[in-house]
């Protein structure tokens, strides 16, 4: 994992998965450094990525008062119960059917966990997190947040976009990326991580994107996109523009053969 401290408050753990026709995936977690200090979401679930190790550069993983989790998907869920386990204090925010789906594999201990509904905040001593469900997900448990102190908004999925290369997908700022191939990459990721969106009653999606507006944060952290800073209006076209765009078709098995063929062969048993 990569270490971007973007602001005295806020650190990215930057991560990167190539995701062979798309491009690399950027997978980032996130610490706010609060008076109660908060881990968002807790990377990947893969045996060779050791969040708790990278987390550790940061700040004293005991130390930790809050793990946000915006979902219960397994990219963002990767070192949530070794955390667990090393902050003592700790405790998960999510949602009741968060709760429920973390429970079909590995529940979450009751006592443990502290149940936060969009609309609603979360006092981390310092400062008020509050709660929201952003126009774009994945996840029907999926719980953004916005920090009036610092103008970020942690929008889980919400504007993603794949990346051309694992540098930029690992980089501090979408801005090393032209704007033109911003806008593509997180239109592709609108339809690929939320292909409803070609199905909804427009305005009503609008509406999701309104408050978003009213918001105007200053920075975007999204978990599979670099930091955006002071690009908020071209990432909020982008969203209003999401229902229109063109609809993802994965590769079928003919693709999938011609891309296996072009793989060096690995080494003998």
């Amino acid at each position: 994992m990569y270490i971007n401290r973007l602001t005295p408050d806020i650190t990215v753990l930057a991560d990167q998965l190539e995701a062979p026709g798309l491009g690399h995936v950027p997978v980032n977690a996130f610490v706010l450094h609060a008076a109660e200090p908060v881990v968002v979401d807790t990377g990947l679930s893969l045996p060779d990525r050791d969040f708790l190790e990278s987390l550790g550069t940061v700040l004293n993983p005991a130390d930790v008062r809050w793990i946000w989790l915006t979902h219960p998907d397994r990219d963002h869920t990767g070192g949530l119960f070794q955390l667990l386990d090393a902050a003592p204090r700790a405790r998960v925010v999510t949602t009741y059917l968060g709760m429920g789906i973390m429970s079909t594999e590995r529940p979450l201990p009751m006592d443990r966990v502290h149940l936060l509904n969009p609309g609603q905040y979360l006092d981390v001593g310092d400062r008020r997190l509050t709660a929201f469900r952003p126009p774009l997900f994945d996840n029907p448990a999926t719980t953004a947040f916005y920090d009036e102190s610092t103008r970020a908004c942690f929008s889980s999925d919400c504007f993603g976009g794949p990346m051309p290369t694992a540098e930029l997908a690992t980089c501090d700022d979408v801005g090393n990326l032209g704007a033109e191939e911003l806008r593509a990459a997180q239109l592709l990721w609108a339809t690929v991580d939320s292909p409803w969106v070609h199905n909804v009653d427009r305005d009503r999606y609008l509406e999701t994107v309104a408050p978003l507006r009213d918001m105007d944060p200053e920075l975007i952290l999204s978990t599979h996109l670099p930091p955006v800073r002071g690009r908020t209006a071209d990432c909020l076209d982008m969203l209003a523009a999401a229902p229109q765009a063109a609809a993802f078709v994965g590769p079928d098995q003919a693709a999938l053969e011609e891309m296996l063929r072009g793989f060096e062969p690995g080494p003998a048993a």
